[in-house]
């Protein structure tokens, strides 16, 4: 992160800071606890909340604790929606999480960093939180990022990693770029990329990337299962679902 701009709204950072506060929670947030946390003073706390419920981006639950309000929902759908995604996308996802009974993912590179724009759950697949739609997740640990990774260049591939982080998520993580470098010199845009438990402890994922025809740059396809194999078929599966995808963006140009 930068240093701070001039011109700042406090009033405004404050109130982002109690968004946070409450979404981060697992059950509803007392006032005085966002205040304590958020480092306020009570008074300014509630009139914070207050404002936030009455705009719905909070709800003040009848215990008199608040948490988080229909319109961050709404926010969040407005933002996956102008991730764009290429025409078949959400056809070949769900069609490959019904032909493999594994979760796909859908993966872009936005402002330089990597998003999940969109996912289909399956029953062979462990719930990775960090996986969601509209979520940023790490491009150096997981195969979504790598297959998007092997399509950019050497200095891409270096802004990337360094403007995220090399968080070690499992001890199997890769935290070195140049060893991240090498990894991908054996790689072409449109392999198959496998990870084995270097996102989550115990979990395999595999993905491939393809060009989106009309829409900027690459998008990667893939899928999770537990354990750190992935069978045969659900590799072949994942290999038909990236052709659809690069079909489907081709023929809508």
């Amino acid at each position: 992160m930068g240093s701070q701009p001039t011109g700042l709204i406090q009033s405004v950072s404050r109130a982002l800071r109690v968004l946070e506060q409450v979404t981060r929670a697992d059950r509803p947030v007392p006032v005085k606890v966002i205040a304590r946390q958020c480092g306020l003073n009570l008074s300014t706390a509630y009139h914070l909340v207050r404002t936030l419920s009455y705009e719905g981006y909070l709800v003040r639950c009848p215990d008199g604790n608040y948490a988080a309000g229909p319109e961050l929902a709404e926010r969040f759908h407005e933002l996956t929606g102008t991730f764009g995604r290429p025409p078949p996308a959400g056809t070949v996802l769900r069609h490959l999480a019904e032909a493999c009974q594994h979760t796909a993912y859908l993966a872009h590179v936005v402002a330089g960093r990597m998003v999940i724009v969109d996912v289909a759950e399956g029953p062979h697949s462990p719930w990775l939180e960090d996986l969601q739609a509209g979520m940023e997740t790490a491009a150096h640990a997981t195969a979504l990022g790598k297959s998007l990774l092997t399509t950019l260049p050497g200095a891409g591939v270096s802004r990337m990693l360094s403007a995220q982080g090399m968080r070690p998520f499992t001890r199997r993580t890769t935290t070195d770029i140049p060893a991240i470098q090498d990894e991908l010199r054996a790689l072409r845009p449109g392999d198959v990329v496998i990870e084995r438990g270097e996102f989550r402890d115990e979990v395999a994922c595999a993905s491939i990337a393809t060009p989106a025809g009309g829409l900027e740059g690459w998008w990667a396809i893939g899928v999770s299962a537990r354990g750190l194999d992935l069978p045969g078929p659900v590799l072949a599966e994942l290999r038909l679902a990236a052709a659809d995808l690069g079909r489907g963006a081709a023929a809508s140009l």
